[in-house]
């Protein structure tokens, strides 16, 4: 719903700070008298990110209104109401930080080179407030003149890589305030009531232990890595000057903070007297830890809340394994510490973007465990917005104007049409698909265009090489470089993978001009890379884990050859000690590619390897969330500057669900499925639970000794194919059933 302002932006145009610094958050006050008793229903949006009172009291509990979006095409409201509110005079009053609009932020080629007024010179404030009294009447107060500013409250200082600074000792009563001013923005945005879901507190958690550091800083841990804020209270005295400092992990008993770059992720709060409670409203950080100067141990109490979207939790898993069962959590932890209002790639260090290439590998997985339609569409409606004219989509999403690369590059612009598929596997919405219909067929045009370039490198025009690929981005082998190199291979199988799912989904929506196209387009990208990267047997000429990977999950590899290509991943990874060799772009199919060869108990091996690099290996060297490579904490717990919080590899849960319990979607919502549980790894039990849009489904199959029985609850609607392991199968209506 859009909605026309009574009020126009107003700011404090005298106000000036310099980039890349975030500016003093800003506050709007207006006072207002109600002749009797009325209702209040107020619509409010900024340039920053706001926090809104009435006479002293916060009405909002959400963090980062109005959210992050692309600020050129689209900009949030919120709305918010009050009843009965009494005759006499009140007070409104909106804090606005400078949030993703105004604030710092860096480039994404892991430089500390950062900018700030990326969408406005300063923050900005637009507001009505319609009031309704019980007689009738009413009158609209919107954002003018009338409305005063300063930027001397106790708000010193916010910043979503940096931190914040309050300063108890100052109230608003006792500061300077001037008239605001109309500001003029740089964008224009169409303003609609918020279509995404809210930033909120969820868990809570205390200290599970307290230590000193050697440099004589408190140390706290909460034993649980996150995405949130700390909430303490605190006996103090006027001007005591409290610190507090976030981080992953800990080096020598000292908080580790190599790996934030250039963010501080530091809480500054200046005490008056007394008791006193604060958690910071502007910011979020990534931690486990924190630290603690300039108060007693004795006088401070402290909490830490995660922060993330509003998602609801859809789905579950568990089995007779301590490793996976942690491994699901995880996975679980870093999907929510990386859903703040955007998909992010990491909740601590100086980045905290919307990379297409992350949430393209982990959406089935996020979709099996939380209700993801308004979050995911809301990041759509984004990159629909933000496409290059020829079709190209931003490494980031929203694109930070001026900094964002946007290039097409196979996986990462994959997810124009990766996403939506998820979305669209898990909902059974066709609305998803038509609406991102022309973005994909746009996208797929320009990845053409460039294979097209590779007609004199490889004699053939659908080798997808040019203009960029990540390749086997962040493989436990070799550097950058090596990586980057496997881009022909990688950027031609996802080209391969792209076209079969259009065909799909051309199909589904009845445009079979485009279905045929796309198809046969697909077998003629399949044919070129049998013929540039493999002997025509199903063997690579040059080898690697990736290359097989790929070629078996997507479907290149038929008949004799994926047979063989198979055994030769197998192989390689006999070779390589067990251990996978795969990055980013492969690493979610290596257990389907094996599992669904036939070779079930190499998939198990793989999943259950305890050495690096291995998802278990994460979880033994005390893990509470997915790494971004595979060995960020090392044997010896020396820690590479990575981050600790990313949930790509996460998208490992996909197998859990499909294959170890068997639960795959044949019809889109679930309407249809199958329940095809693959027992090994010496697991007894694995249950799942997703509720679909008809109900809840649950899998769970116990195997003691040589008897093995399977549960399966079917909602009201759909239809279950199940098969047992013995190869025995039945067609299950709604109800629960149990099959021995």
């Amino acid at each position: 719903m859009t909605r026309t302002f009574t009020g126009k932006w107003i700011s404090d145009p005298s106000y000036h700070f310099k980039s890349p610094a975030s500016p003093v958050p800003m506050a709007f006050r207006r006072r207002f008298t109600l002749k009797h008793e009325a209702s209040l229903e107020i619509f409010a949006t900024a340039m920053g990110v706001f926090d809104l009172w009435l006479d002293g009291r916060r009405m909002n509990d959400e963090y980062f209104s109005p959210g992050f979006t692309d600020y050129s095409t689209q900009l949030q409201y919120v709305r918010y109401e009050v009843k009965d509110l009494p005759a006499g005079d009140h007070e409104l009053m909106a804090i606005v930080a400078g949030g993703w609009a105004v604030g710092r932020t860096t480039h994404v080629d892991n430089t500390t080179k950062s900018k700030s007024k990326l969408s406005a010179d300063r923050q900005a404030f637009l507001c009505d407030a319609v009031i309704r009294y019980t007689d009738g009447t009413g009158e609209t107060i919107g954002t003018d003149e009338r409305y005063e500013v300063t930027e001397e409250g106790p708000w010193r200082f916010a910043d979503f890589y940096d931190g914040e600074t309050y300063d108890a000792r100052i109230s608003f009563d006792e500061v300077s305030w001037r008239p605001a001013a109309p500001e003029t923005l740089r964008v224009k945005p169409k303003l609609y009531e918020r279509y995404g879901l809210p930033v909120t507190a969820h868990e809570r958690f205390t200290p599970v232990s307290c230590t000193e550091a050697p440099s004589g800083e408190l140390i706290l841990d909460f034993g649980q890595n996150m995405a949130g804020v700390v909430d303490f209270t605190v006996r103090g005295r006027a001007g005591q000057e409290i610190v507090i400092r976030h981080a992953e992990a800990l080096e020598k008993g000292e908080l580790y903070v190599q790996n934030l770059r250039s963010a501080k992720q530091t809480l500054t709060y200046i005490c008056v007297n007394g008791g006193q409670r604060f958690s910071p409203r502007f910011t979020y950080m990534g931690f486990r830890y924190i630290g603690i100067r300039g108060v007693a141990k004795e006088d401070i109490s402290v909490s830490a809340a995660a922060v993330y979207s509003d998602l609801e939790t859809i789905g579950g898993f568990r089995c007779s394994n301590e490793d996976l069962n942690r491994l699901q959590q995880n996975l679980c932890r870093s999907g929510k510490s990386n859903f703040v209002d955007i998909p992010t790639d990491c909740p601590q260090r100086d980045e905290r973007q919307g990379w297409t290439g992350d949430i393209a590998l982990f959406a089935p997985t996020a979709c099996f465990n939380f209700d993801m339609r308004l979050f995911l569409k809301k990041w759509l409606r984004d990159m629909k917005s933000e496409q290059g004219p020829l079709g190209s989509i931003p490494f980031v999403i929203p694109a930070r104007k001026g900094i964002t690369p946007r290039i097409t590059t196979s996986c990462w612009g994959d997810s124009c049409i990766l996403v939506p598929w998820a979305l669209y596997q898990s909902e059974g919405d066709e609305d998803v698909l038509r609406e991102m219909y022309p973005v994909m067929k746009k996208y797929m045009a320009d990845v053409k265009r460039w294979a097209a370039l590779s007609l004199p490198i490889y004699g053939s025009p659908h080798i997808l090489k040019l203009p960029f690929q990540f390749g086997d981005w962040c493989a436990p082998y070799g550097n950058v470089q090596e990586w980057l190199k496997r881009g022909p291979w990688v950027g031609t199988a996802y080209y391969f993978r792209a076209l079969r799912i259009m065909s799909e989904i051309a199909g589904i929506l009845g445009k079979e001009k485009d279905r045929k196209s796309f198809q046969i387009l697909s077998e003629k990208v399949r044919a070129a890379y049998r013929k540039v990267f493999t002997d025509g047997e199903g063997r690579l000429k040059e080898e690697f884990q990736t290359g097989y990977v790929l070629a078996l999950a997507f479907g290149i590899a038929e008949g004799e050859e994926r047979r063989a290509a198979a055994e030769r991943l197998s192989a390689l990874i006999r070779e390589n000690g067990g251990h996978l060799n795969t990055g980013f772009t492969a690493t979610p199919f290596i257990l389907f590619a094996l599992c669904d060869a036939g070779l079930t108990e190499e998939a198990y091996e793989l999943l259950l390897k305890d050495s690096a690099p291995s998802w278990v290996c994460q979880v033994r060297r005390g893990a509470t969330t997915m790494w971004e490579q595979w060995e960020s904490i090392e044997e010896d717990g020396s820690i590479r500057e990575t981050s600790l919080n990313h949930y790509a590899y996460g998208a490992v849960g996909e197998f859990f669900y499909k294959r170890i319990c068997g639960l795959e979607m044949k019809e889109p919502g679930y309407r249809r499925f199958v329940v095809r549980p693959v027992p090994g790894g010496g697991l007894s039990y694995a249950e799942c639970e997703h509720r679909c849009p008809y109900g809840l489904i649950r899998v769970r199959w116990e195997q003691a000794e040589d008897r093995f029985t399977l549960k399966v609850s079917v909602p009201k609607g759909t239809v279950c194919e199940a098969a047992l392991p013995d190869g025995r199968t039945c067609t299950l209506s709604e109800g629960d059933h149990v099959l021995c």
